[in-house]
């Protein structure tokens, strides 16, 4: 996800795809809403995890519209949507960033691997929670 000096928000997910996947199996990273979203007006999200269940919530846009309908701040929005995601029996999690450039990374797994860069301040990269 990323945010440019005009206040426009991108997002951009890849896949490495699930191990033995069914033959024509379409994951949620190329559909819009499920594996990410992008909104000027709230934020992008780009996620990870269980396919499946990212597209039966459309989690990424879910995100966006818990923060334009329900006022939610980001870390709020996002968090409640991976919830979604888990009470359905999924897991995997997601990068988030809002309009204003703040950001959250909440997955429910034992690690991530996310990394986040900031103007003027040394590339972070994590793997765990601790980390």
């Amino acid at each position: 996800v990323a945010l440019d000096r005009h206040g426009h928000l991108a997002a951009g997910t890849s896949t490495g795809g699930l191990t033995n996947k069914h033959f024509g199996r379409v994951g949620d990273s190329p559909m819009i809403g499920a594996g990410n979203y992008a909104d000027d007006a709230t934020c992008a999200v780009s996620a990870t995890g269980q396919g499946e269940y990212f597209m039966r919530a459309v989690l990424a846009h879910d995100v966006a519209a818990r923060m334009a309908y329900g006022g939610m701040d980001l870390a709020v929005s996002a968090r409640a949507a991976l919830a979604e995601i888990a009470r359905q029996g999924g897991v995997g999690g997601l990068i988030a960033l809002d309009r204003a450039g703040n950001f959250t990374l909440p997955f429910n797994t034992a690690g991530m691997y996310r990394g986040w860069l900031r103007l003027g301040e040394r590339p972070q990269v994590a793997l765990y929670l601790a980390d």
